[in-house]
């Protein structure tokens, strides 16, 4: 039983332990076994708790006292390294920090304790989450558990790796441009970018972003449900925030999809091209839910005119999140440094334009919504690439505009604020997952998470060949 407990669903997890059917530690046990064997290849996880069995085992003895357990009592979870967790070595991938403590948890961290999670450690980022691909000078790359050969995305790839091998039965992320979904569909897994709000962040250089969100990563979108269902909710510390008084995530994932569902699906969202192996397996998912009773409808949706808004902002983005540290520029490394730089030239018309196209593609959403309940797309034109690239040459054989067009089609989304999942919805012809995006309504992340849950089950992907060598 101890080495089959990391690859349960965490929802499966809690339900054993609440039932004392298993213990927290010998869930966490199980985790750890597995970092032992696989994290030497994959470079998930950096840091380890080292209270993390104490934790447990507190767990062990509040249970049998009679105390009711949380709804995520004893799930082993790991902490992006760019999330503050008090006595444990946060780096932010960053030179610059690799000695840091934090004295105080992230408010995230908090209510996942207060839900009776166990940290088990931090996930591996690239410097401050910039890129989608996972590396940095502090701790090296991280590698795909489907391919150690290549990529695991980013910037949360250190957390969807260590999801996808079993160390951890969840992980926090943050997304800004994609960080979320970007590695959950090179992993396999499931990433949600919630809206605006609905998991406040703190502690935050930028109270007032309404760019980067932190949110749930699993192995199902029932997991996601109840991760999110945990750490949502308004709070004193973040001025931005959503309601969430009678919204059940979990109970919507069980409940389904209603029939007459409405889903427009399109192809290539961004203007970017797609590699045709990814289309055909989003394509053959996206219309396979006429089968659940969904009347689906392929759209085109030209959003170019939002990708140089996005980096427009994303340049205003790193100016505002390092401005306590513009002195120390030509310490970050270049990806860090280069955007800020991009920032800190961008004219007040360029940003004022830029405001304009996320205003013009908000309306475009709205109209879009009056015909459909959902949009789904593609979430990467890519296939994982080899981990030593930082970024592909090419998308559909064609050359970029800019270094980051790879992932135009998960950032574009990020503009509009509404919840965006990616769910893996197939394997491509190598044997590698393929992520669809899943966009809901505002404040639709019960939707989203249902139609998720529908679309992995009825394409299950399986579980990486490493875990079977």
């Amino acid at each position: 039983m101890a080495t089959e407990l990391a690859d349960l669903p965490a929802a499966e997890i809690a339900r054993l332990i609440a039932a004392r059917d298993v213990s927290p530690v010998a869930v966490l046990q199980a985790c750890l076994a597995r970092l032992e064997r696989h994290n030497p290849v994959i470079n998930a996880v950096v840091t380890l708790n080292p209270h993390a069995l104490d934790d447990a085992r507190e767990l062990e003895r509040r249970l049998a006292r009679g105390e009711p357990p949380g709804p995520l009592c004893g799930l082993p979870v790991g902490i992006k390294d760019v999330t503050p967790v008090a006595g444990l070595r946060t780096t932010f991938g960053s030179p610059l920090y690799k000695d840091y403590v934090p004295a105080e948890d992230a408010l995230v961290v908090q209510r996942l304790r207060a839900a009776g999670a166990v940290i088990l450690g931090k996930t591996n980022c690239p410097e401050f989450a910039a890129g989608g691909n996972t590396f940095n000078e502090v701790f090296g790359r991280t590698r795909n558990p489907w391919d150690p050969a290549l990529s695991a995305g980013g910037s949360t790839g250190g957390g969807c790796a260590a999801l996808a091998t079993g160390m951890i039965a969840l992980a926090e992320g943050t997304d800004l441009g994609g960080s979320l979904r970007i590695p959950a569909s090179f992993c396999g897994v499931v990433g949600l970018r919630p809206s605006v709000g609905l998991v406040p962040t703190y502690p935050s250089d930028w109270p007032w972003d309404t760019l980067q969100v932190t949110g749930p990563v699993a192995r199902t979108a029932t997991d996601a449900a109840l991760m999110l269902q945990a750490v949502c909710g308004p709070s004193p510390l973040a001025p931005l925030a959503q309601p969430v008084a009678g919204r059940d995530f979990v109970g919507a994932v069980a409940s389904g999809v209603p029939r007459g569902l409405r889903v427009a699906y399109c192809p290539d969202v961004a203007g970017i091209g797609i590699d045709p192996a990814i289309e055909d397996v989003c394509r053959r998912a996206a219309c396979g839910l006429e089968q659940l009773g969904a009347g689906v409808e392929v759209v085109q949706l030209d959003l170019a005119f939002a990708r140089p808004a996005f980096l427009a902002l994303r340049g205003l983005w790193f100016v505002a999140q390092m401005h306590p540290r513009l002195d120390q520029l030509h310490r970050l490394g270049p990806n860090v440094a280069n955007n800020v730089k991009s920032g800190l030239g961008t004219t007040t018309r360029e940003f004022a334009a830029a405001e304009a196209a996320r205003g013009r593609l908000w309306h475009l959403f709205r109209e879009l919504f009056e015909r459909f309940d959902h949009l789904v797309t593609p979430c990467m034109a890519v296939p994982p690439f080899p981990v030593e690239q930082n970024y592909p040459a090419t998308v559909a054989g064609k050359k970029m505009e800019t270094y980051v067009d790879w992932i135009a089609p998960t950032f574009v989304l990020s503009l509009t604020g509404l919840p965006v999942a990616s769910v893996p919805c197939g394997l491509d012809a190598r044997g590698l997952p393929v992520g669809l995006q899943i966009v809901g309504k505002p404040l639709g992340e019960e939707g989203v998470l249902a139609l998720a849950g529908q679309v992995q089950q009825r394409h299950p992907i399986g579980r990486p060949p490493l875990l079977d060598r």
